[in-house]
This record gives structure tokens, sequence and C-alpha cells, in this order.
């Protein structure tokens, strides 16, 4: 009985150390830190130190003569930037993982990247995709919508991929296929997307994915469903565990953009509450846990973030978009939580500019 009472006092602290490390411990948010672009859109970035002592970001980016969205969807490339600090301001250095030819399942749009390290190698894991149709230009822009010939066809080919290196500045060495494919008759027939790795100390993976599914017609898809896979390595192969999705519209609800991590209080998820059934509040940030990673568990106290933010310059603002987080964590101890985010009221078409924004974590 004794044991039992420690061991679920144990659990209690963990969910709440969890909770703590973010909600309760936001910062001041630097007006001038994460990474902005003025031509381009920025989107979700995932940050790791090298063996520099450099922070190096991987970003999404794309022209801003597109839309945001749906532009991202065949115009995305990965960029790399760095910071001498974990706040920044980050530098733009290169383009990671541009265009490379519709040939490649990857050769239009590389998006939504995350990277990890396993001992000398880095690890770049992302979304891409493909069509096999002309350039979307200024000349054809008129053309281009959620249902024009480059969307249906590049949204249809969304595949998780990976590429390597040795240094955090390249070169990549890309994957010529998938390492995560759709599967007939399955939560993730219709796509695979937003990868989120976390590797163990003995070099096995845990992966959570967003799928969609077919629905009934053959034609239309699904709403968003998180999955989880596994590989022995990440070299793989990877296999997805079960056949039903941890959550969904059905199954606790819907999510997008996981990000997990692991710390000294265990393994942590945090992610954007798509509908709010499960903060309360469409958007906001919700945390989960897990002993294993596969097995997950809402928080008691799931609320992780919300858009109101409070800048260093003493000012609060609610974003218009706030999305994609990313826990940075040193030394098993989570310092700052990266978000992507966009000006405006709200809505992906109201903004006028969007960044990779940065908010320090108190370690109190």
């Amino acid at each position: 009985m004794l044991k039992t009472l420690c061991c679920l006092f144990c659990f209690v602290s963990t969910v709440m150390c969890a909770q703590n490390k973010v909600s309760s411990n936001l910062l001041e948010a630097p007006v001038n830190g994460g990474l902005k672009m003025d031509e381009y859109w920025v989107w979700g970035s995932s940050v790791i130190k090298g063996d520099d002592g450099v922070y190096h970001m991987y970003a999404s980016r794309w022209p801003k003569f597109l839309p945001f969205h749906p532009g991202w969807m065949t115009n995305s490339e990965i960029v790399h930037a760095t910071s001498n600090t974990p706040e920044g301001p980050y530098t733009f250095k290169d383009v990671a993982l541009g265009a490379r030819g519709a040939q490649y399942w990857d050769g239009r749009s590389c998006h939504n990247p995350k990277i990890v390290k396993y001992k000398d190698t880095y690890i770049l894991y992302y979304m891409g995709s493909t069509h096999p149709f002309e350039d979307v230009s200024k000349n054809n822009i008129a053309q281009f919508t959620l249902a024009s010939k480059w969307c249906i066809s590049a949204r249809w080919g969304k595949r998780i991929g990976m590429a390597i290196s040795k240094n955090p500045n390249g070169p990549w060495e890309r994957y010529d296929a998938p390492i995560l494919d759709v599967k007939p008759d399955s939560f993730y027939s219709f796509l695979t997307s937003n990868p989120s790795p976390l590797l163990k100390d003995d070099g096995a993976v845990v992966l959570l994915f967003k799928g969609r599914n077919y629905k009934e017609d053959g034609i239309s898809n699904s709403d968003m469903s998180i999955g989880v896979a596994t590989a022995p390595s990440f070299e793989g192969p990877y296999t997805v565990v079960g056949d039903q999705p941890l959550f969904s519209t059905e199954h606790l609800g819907e999510i997008e953009d996981p990000h997990i991590w692991k710390d000294v209080n265990g393994i942590h998820m945090v992610a954007k509450d798509q509908r709010g059934k499960i903060t309360g509040v469409a958007g906001d940030g919700l945390l989960a846990h897990s002993e294993d990673g596969i097995q997950w568990e809402v928080d008691p106290n799931p609320k992780a973030y919300t858009k109101l933010v409070k800048w260093d310059t003493g000012k609060i603002i609610k974003q218009g978009q706030l999305e994609r987080p990313f826990v940075l964590v040193e030394d098993n101890v989570p310092t700052h939580i990266f978000f992507a985010t966009m000006d405006g009221p709200g809505g992906f078409s109201k903004g006028s500019k969007t960044w990779n924004m940065v908010i320090p974590l108190s370690q109190k």
C-alpha cells in the first residue's frame, strides 16, 4: 500500500512539474527574439544547440506573393538560421531543404521541420510534398486556391521524411522515399504529416504524426488524427502502433502540432487544441504525459498556454495565431518554448506577417 501511494505521489508530482514548467513559468517574450524574414511567411521552428555552442534553428518559409494558406503546400522550404543565444534573434544562413524537382516525393515543398541528434548524427524530420504542374507564379496566382490543381495534388501527396547530416550546417542527405507512408483503410490513408520524434537512449524512436483518412465518398478527407509510430533506430523501419489514433474528434479531441520531449520529470507533449474540447478554448495549448511515448494521458490541468503573449515591452497582445509549439530542453530541463505566430485578429487570411517567436521558461 505504501509503495502504491509513493508511486501515485511521484506520478502526480511529475504531471504538476510538467504543468508548472510551461503555463506557470512563461516569462516575457523578447520582441527581437526568434526569426523574422520580411519577404517571406515564416513558420514552425525547431532548435538544437550544436557542438559548436551555437543554436541552430530550422524553420519553414515561402514567398509572400503567395497567400499564407495554402502557399506552404506548394512552395515551402526549410531554412537554417543561427544565434549565440536561445532567444535570438536568429540570422538566416542557408536553405537546408529546398525544391529539388517534381519527380521527388518532396520535390516541391518541405515543411514542419523537427531536429534531433543521435550520437554524431543530426536528424531532420519534416513533411514533404510534390505536384506535376508548372510553378505557381505571379502570372497564375489568381488560379491558386485550396481547390486548385496544385493544392489538390500537393495535399494528397503529403508524407513524412528525413534528412541526415554530421554537421548542423549541412549538407543534408535526404531519403529518397518517405519514412512513413499512407495505409489504405486506416486513419492515415490520405496523408501523413507533422512529425514529432523522441529518440530514446538506446537509439529507438517514438514518432508522433498527423494523419487524415479518406471519407466514404473516396474523395474528401477527414479531420485530423494523431498517431504514433516506432522504429528500432532513426534509420527505420517505422511502424504505426495500433489501428486507432491517440487523439481524434471521436477520442479525447482533435489536436494538431504535437511536440514531445523528455526531461527529468518524464515524457511530455504540448499541442494545439484545435477545437477547444480539451482546454475549453480553440487554439490554446494542451499538455499530456506518457511513460513510454506510446500510451498518453491528458494532464489534470491541461492548459499549457493561450494566445495572450506578454512581451518584454510590457505589452500583452493576443496573437492572431499561435501554433507549432517547440520546447527546447538543455541538460534535461525545459528552458524555452518556441511558437510560429501571426499578427491580426485571427484566421490565416487576416494576418499581414508571421514570424517564429520564443518565450523563456522560468527555472523556479
